[in-house]
């Protein structure tokens, strides 16, 4: 019985949650246009500021707009009544966050503003507040029940705020055509930045690359297997260009008189290869499909001119799964 209870408050939850998301989307209006303009002309960063709950989502906010492309940092509104002020310059713009519109540590900053005439973005569900009347640009929420149930427990309408931020960092990174690329260099670490590491941060190059020439002889070709350690050699024509690969399966088809035969004559044609910029997750995906264990790195020119290897355990050393 508990625990039908439980799931049905659950569910209660979450559904009114998501009626109040459908509701902000239907309510938003020219000022989150607005709002994106004032961003994209700003010379400096975007402030983000607000107190308990909304806090907690102002850190979020300008955490996402900040690994998306628009720099951006939480300012707490209690320390910037005691020197952090000093952080807001001329150039930036500030997005102060209060559902309420009523938060008096707010009240600091928002003169500031003025004093300085810094641009101010205010995301509220009350329109008369003092925090929407101090506003440039009013981004108003909804105004819904909590999802609580008491009207107390900011639950709705941190998710309402948390979801309207989220929109206009997805805005501003369109608008910039900010790449999945841009965001593997703010996001190095972690899950993320090995699902967008490239090929080209994990191959082996140089002379750890192992090369042959067609004409080369078997017995040469075989210590060079041997030396670089990856199982397999990639042939070169007279160009320096790839055209086949030597695997161990090569060898076992060639055992009789091997050591009589030129690379040229033992190799695979036409190797399956894979260019630099590509995501160590697609080659992953190829080697896995075709059950080999490297690939050799060409340049993305079409002339088939090695640069480099990857080996699989290259992709899972580095967490590509």
């Amino acid at each position: 019985m508990a625990q039908t209870r439980f799931l049905d408050t659950a569910r209660r939850v979450i559904r009114a949650e998501a009626d109040a998301l459908n509701l902000l989307a239907d309510s938003l209006d020219g000022s989150i246009s607005d709002a994106v303009d004032l961003i994209l002309n700003a010379q400096g960063r975007v402030i983000v500021s607000g107190i308990g709950k909304s806090g907690h989502i102002a850190r979020k906010i300008s955490a996402t707009l900040a690994s998306t492309g628009t720099p951006a940092y939480f300012v707490h509104p209690a320390e910037a009544s005691h020197g952090d002020l000093g952080m807001v310059t001329n150039g930036d713009v500030v997005l102060a966050i209060s559902n309420s519109g009523e938060a008096p540590e707010l009240a600091n900053l928002l003169s500031y503003t003025q004093r300085f005439g810094i641009p101010l973005i205010g995301i509220t569900s009350k329109p008369s507040s003092t925090l929407a009347t101090h506003c440039d640009i009013t981004l108003l929420m909804p105004k819904q029940p909590e999802a609580c149930g008491t009207g107390v427990v900011p639950t709705t309408s941190t998710t309402m705020t948390l979801a309207l931020g989220d929109a206009l960092a997805v805005a501003l990174m369109e608008h910039r055509a900010f790449t999945a690329e841009n965001f593997r260099a703010f996001h190095p670490g972690g899950k993320l930045g090995a699902q967008l590491a490239q090929v080209g941060d994990l191959m082996h190059k140089g002379d750890a690359v192992p090369l042959s020439g067609e004409d080369t002889p078997m017995s040469d070709t075989l210590l060079t297997i041997s030396q670089k350690g990856f199982g397999v050699v990639g042939v070169l024509d007279d160009n320096g260009y790839l055209t086949g690969i030597v695997t161990d399966g090569d060898l076992r088809r060639s055992m009789a008189g091997l050591l009589d035969l030129t690379a040229g004559q033992v190799m695979t044609r036409d190797p399956r290869t894979i260019h630099p910029d590509a995501l160590a997750e697609e080659a992953l995906n190829v080697m896995q499909g075709s059950k080999i264990t490297c690939l050799f790195v060409v340049d993305p020119n079409g002339s088939r001119n090695v640069v480099g290897i990857l080996h699989i355990h290259d992709c899972l050393r580095a967490g590509v799964v």
